[in-house]
């Protein structure tokens, strides 16, 4: 970021109108900006005012925010990625770079100290893919939460319009969907958005912008307004008809030419206004033929959508250019740039790119759009705006005709997700793989068409409906909505089997929409992860298929993945892909209890459970130690909470000792067999043979069996750490004894500014390392009370770690802390929040100090703290009370020498907390 980024003068803040509840303040005491400022009309006079009258210049910048879809399809959760260390996956670590880093913009100073926090969403025009706004309401709520906030405040600012549009459903290439996929893509995208937002959208975002004609017939039906595409993607345009003008000439536009700064309206052809119609995508083996869209489900009869092309040449430097997003002083010149000087009434700089590029893609631009929205653009005059905003203010007066089946990240129309047509290649890789990978997955679509509707129609008054509705259901899985869900749309009261099979027909449709997620064809080779993710769907749709009907696909499905070439020598094909990367990942409910099982040994389970999107119900359990060897016996209700099947086990597991485990599963079969498998099993144990054991537990359970491997990797990697503890444990407790028996010599080398031995220094780190992790978990463990004994027990560790730094420090130390860095960010966090929202002018003055060395420490120990939630937290009671209450101390004091009010206003206890807001780097400065 350039320094016009991080520097704001009291003059910027006189742009903003100052919220309500401060508003009897002056703003020009500080050049603190408050995070509820907004930018406000110069004018009440709507003739004139931007907001409803088009006039002037206005911009929109539009984030498409996505990530493919990571979870396993059996335990609905993302499994650890080590790619993406030192995070645990790529959603995550693309949260901490973009999503939540957007949500809490920061404005800078020149020295780098927090002005404003600002929520980027809410100027941005954005979508967010609905599986990865699911992921973000599990992860995080809170930045789930602001991006809600934001459309919320956006609707207020521009008269009802929000800036978030709906997306269709999992990003599959609309063109090359059937017209129910096309259907079901945009009615779960629309109702995941109502769900979230509260609104219906008014404009759907297409996966790769990939659209055609039959497509726009089914946003039609589905009322949605307008969409966004690259200009590449325009044919011909030209003024609308009117009376004076009834026919005027097309302009041909087919080479991106087409001018994106107004909107356009595109008409259907009269063969177009039915979606489905076999004229456009031919016949769909899911539709009737003469009723293709539900009398009760075509919800408009406009004959058109309008269409906005955004700014090609500026989008592209936004996404590939360095400098175009360098600085917010860079940024608006290069919008300004796209400004006609033709003395139109209005015009719209509308650009587009990933929304991850703001943070992960180029690191903290997500501050220069900050400081571009809130200065940059107002200086220029011009009006942040979105896409429904300014098409309610500016309707089309040009109609457009687009290409026939066109994307914006292909050359060749939509082949990049169907042939090898060479984008998304390079190197001497092909993607020969494309178009058997896409046949493959047709054929099984159509199967489990037939399968749909032949079992569904017995459990579904109109099968199709129900699919469209299951998106209700996805979004909320209680056993309360699933029930009522089920009773709206069943033939009859479904008994607890049936209602399993219902579930598992709609299941398996949902997998066979996901199995087309854009991004299996995106890059160069079929068994990269997203091709295998959505081999792993396609996997378990046609499992589905097979519980419900006993019908069996996978055979036909691997023959034709058998032609898929792969790049990579060790697959050679398709086929092995799904053998070796998709076959062996799969799970069942005994590997559900395996896990349970052998996790027993090491965790006191509750009587009931949840194992990923499992519920495990206890039913018995009792273990037995004998020398080294413990032995487990349990009784087991597993239910998925997704197809509410479930199973009544039981399991026996023994554990060796170190790595080495023994544990068998069989269906119960009723308490006097389960007593008899106990007594067994425990005579045998008595006889402290391992041998003896596991003779007699294959003779009750058969020869199949489950070890360490069997386990989910998280749990796995969990019980490798415990049994590696002991080891460690001594190692560490080996290396303390060396360092401390050679202190001395260390020293004395790094005294006369000797290379120290290398044995030396690495049992120094290890030793002090110990130290330091031992310290600080009990610093966090005694500092959960924050009562005064708590908290001086708490003070007593901190000084330990503050002599460990120093110590670390005269021997040129690297601690090896990563836990450390994440234990001291949750104290500073918990010590803030307890301090702000618990004040106690008593109690502060010690707190304040505490909270200040646990600052420091973590520079001490070099552990690269985060202050950034910290600073939110402050920033919020800033703005909330801290400063009013200063304010009203300050006009309330009595009169005094300037000596003497100086003094007093440096020992109030909000004048300390305002210089907290130094040490976490906020600009306080204002009001000292």
């Amino acid at each position: 970021m350039s320094t016009s980024d991080t520097h704001a003068s009291q003059s910027l803040a006189a742009q903003f109108a100052i919220s309500d509840h401060l508003a009897t303040y002056n703003s020009q005491d500080s050049r603190l900006l408050y995070e509820e400022q907004r930018p406000v009309s110069v004018s009440s006079d709507r003739a004139n005012d931007p907001l409803y009258t088009a006039k002037g210049v206005y911009i929109t910048i539009h984030g498409h925010f996505y990530q493919p879809p990571r979870e396993n399809p059996y335990l609905d959760a993302i499994e650890r990625q080590p790619s993406a260390s030192p995070f645990h996956d790529w959603n995550e670590r693309i949260y901490y770079e973009c999503y939540r880093p957007n949500a809490f913009a920061r404005v800078l100073n020149d020295r780098g100290d927090v002005l404003r926090i600002v929520n980027n969403f809410e100027f941005l025009s954005f979508n967010i893919g609905p599986t990865l706004m699911n992921w973000l309401e599990r992860y995080d709520v809170e930045t789930y939460q602001r991006i809600l906030e934001a459309d919320r405040k956006s609707c207020d600012r521009l008269n009802g319009h929000g800036n978030a549009i709906a997306q269709v459903y999992n990003h599959i290439i609309m063109p090359l969907a059937n017209e129910r996929d096309k259907l079901t893509q945009i009615r779960w995208g629309k109702e995941d958005f109502r769900s979230r937002f509260g609104r219906d959208p008014e404009g759907m975002w297409l996966a790769e912008t990939a659209v055609d004609s039959a497509t726009l017939a089914a946003l039609v039906a589905e009322g949605i307004k307008f969409i966004v595409l690259a200009p590449s993607q325009a044919l011909r345009c030209r003024p609308l008809p009117t009376t004076d003008h009834p026919n005027p000439e097309w302009i041909e536009v087919g080479g991106s030419q087409i001018d994106p700064t107004r909107p356009y309206r595109c008409y259907l052809k009269s063969q177009e206004s039915g979606a489905g119609s076999q004229e456009l995508g031919g016949r769909d083996p899911g539709a009737d033929a003469n009723s293709p869209v539900p009398n009760n489900q075509q919800l408009t009869t406009n004959n058109y959508i309008d269409i906005f092309f955004y700014d090609g040449p500026i989008s592209r430097d936004m996404g590939f250019d360095d400098s175009a997003l360098s600085s917010s002083y860079n940024l608006t010149n290069r919008l300004g740039q796209a400004v006609r000087g033709d003395r139109r009434p209005s015009q719209l700089i509308a650009v587009a790119t990933d929304g991850e590029t703001f943070g992960h893609h180029k690191g903290g631009t997500e501050k220069c759009l900050a400081y571009s929205f809130i200065h940059e653009f107002p200086n220029r005059g011009w009006t942040v705006t979105n896409f429904a905003h300014y098409l309610s203010i500016n309707s089309p007066s040009w109609e457009v005709e687009l290409k026939s089946v066109t994307a914006w990240s292909c050359a060749h129309g939509v082949d990049r997700w169907q042939d090898d047509c060479g984008c998304g290649g390079g190197g001497e890789w092909h993607q020969k793989w494309r178009r058997p990978l896409r046949d493959a997955l047709d054929w099984l679509r159509d199967q489990l068409i037939k399968v749909y509707e032949e079992a569904g129609r017995k459990l579904f008054r109109d099968p199709w409906q129900t699919r469209d509705e299951y998106i209700q259901v996805i979004r909320d899985r209680s056993l309360t909505n699933v029930t009522a869900f089920l009773a709206r749309h069943q033939t009859h009261k479904l008994c607890p089997a049936e209602q399993t099979d219902a579930l598992r027909l709609l299941e398996m449709q949902r997998h066979a929409l996901l199995m087309y997620t854009s991004c299996g064809w995106f890059f160069e080779e079929l068994s990269r992860p997203e091709g295998v993710q959505i081999l792993r769907y396609a996997a378990r749709a046609l499992e589905l298929a097979g519980d419900v009907t006993g019908i069996q696909l996978e055979k036909g499905f691997v023959e034709r993945l058998g032609l898929a070439p792969s790049n990579v020598d060790c697959f050679k094909h398709g086929a092995e892909v799904y053998r070796q990367l998709v076959k062996s990942a799969q799970i069942n409910l005994k590997q559900v209890a395996a896990h349970y099982a052998i996790s027993s040994l090491f965790t006191n389970f509750a009587r009931e459970q949840q194992i990923y999107c499992y519920t495990a119900h206890q039913l018995d359990y009792q273990m037995q130690r004998m020398g080294a060897l413990s032995l487990a016996i349990g009784q087991l209700n597993l239910t998925s909470e997704i197809t509410r099947e479930s199973a009544n086990l039981v399991f026996a597991v023994l554990h060796l000792g170190g790595w080495d485990f023994h544990c068998c599963i069989q269906p119960f079969s009723g308490r006097q067999d389960y007593s008899l498998v106990k007594d067994r099993l425990f005579e045998a144990l008595q006889q402290a043979s391992a041998a003896q054991t596991i003779l007699a537990m294959n003779q009750i359970f058969g020869d199949q069996s489950y070890n360490l491997q069997s386990l989910f990797a998280e749990e796995r990697h969990r019980i490798m750490r415990l049994l590696t503890q002991e080891t460690l444990t001594r190692l560490d407790q080996l290396y303390t004894q060396v360092y401390r028996d050679n202190y001395g010599v260390l020293m004395a080398f790094h005294r006369d500014e000797l290379v120290v031995p290398q044995e030396l220094q690495v049992a120094a780190e290890v030793a002090l390392s110990h130290r330091a992790l031992l310290s600080i978990r009990a610093l966090e463990q005694e500092s959960s009370d924050l009562s005064s004994e708590g908290g001086q027990l708490g003070l007593n560790h901190l000084g330990e770690l503050e002599a460990i730094a120093i110590e670390a420090a005269h021997l040129r130390c690297k601690l090896n802390l990563p836990e450390a860095k994440q234990i001291l960010e949750r104290l500073i966090l918990r010590s803030l929040w307890h301090l702000l929202h618990n004040f106690d002018p008593n109690t502060c003055e010690a707190e304040l100090q505490r909270l200040e060395r646990l600052i420091d420490l973590g520079q001490q120990m070099n552990l690269g703290l985060s202050l950034a939630q910290a600073q939110e937290l402050y920033f919020h009671c800033l703005n909330h009370w801290i400063v009013p209450e200063r304010l009203k101390h300050s006009s309330a004091a009595k009169p005094e020498s300037p000596a003497e009010t100086e003094s007093s206003i440096k020992l109030h206890p909000l004048h300390q907390l305002l210089q907290l807001g130094q040490k976490l780097a906020v600009d306080v400065s204002g009001f000292m």
